[in-house]
């Protein structure tokens, strides 16, 4: 008798990873496709905002999510901004490159229509080499990428980058 309750706990814990793996193409693939949009960057959370225009293309498969973009600012400064991330099931981990210290890792999970991960940067940035990424769904055509951090002053969570965009 236990090794038939093993058995059909096992067929159940197959089926439930099954579905989260479902679960997360669905949600990855309604992230594909081109986008455009604008938002506002800080340097430092004391920093004054800078208004952006951004487009990304957005590579989904049922397991993975590649974020390829360009932000321009102040008319004459481009920045190239890239995320890859890849989901074994509802977690997720992976690259960021934008930054001016260098790559930076990414690794956090899925929870509603966001994915939120932390941010550890190659060298320190605002303080420390922590921050966060939050990559939600919006809309049917709509994406926002918004990124967080700690002052180092107030100890208080600022957002240093929100980016609306839509599909085009």
């Amino acid at each position: 008798m236990k090794s038939f309750a093993r058995f059909l706990l096992a067929g159940c814990l197959v089926t439930a990873s099954a579905t989260a793996d479902a679960d997360e193409a669905n949600f990855l693939s309604s992230l594909q496709g081109n986008f455009s949009g604008k938002g506002t960057v800080k340097v430092t959370t004391d920093a004054p905002t800078v208004n952006v225009s951004c487009t990304f293309n957005s590579d989904a498969t049922s397991s993975s999510l590649s974020l390829d973009g360009n932000c321009r600012g102040l008319v004459v400064v481009t920045r190239a901004i890239s995320a890859n991330l890849k989901a074994r099931g509802a977690k997720y981990t992976g690259v960021y490159v934008g930054s001016r210290t260098g790559p930076a890792q990414l690794a956090g999970s899925r929870s509603g229509n966001a994915i939120r991960v932390g941010i550890r940067w190659a060298a320190v940035v605002i303080g420390d080499r922590k921050a966060g990424l939050t990559v939600a769904k919006t809309s049917g055509d709509g994406m926002r990428l918004t990124v967080t951090d700690v002052d180092p002053k107030t100890g208080n969570n600022v957002v240093t980058s929100r980016i609306d965009l839509k599909r085009i």
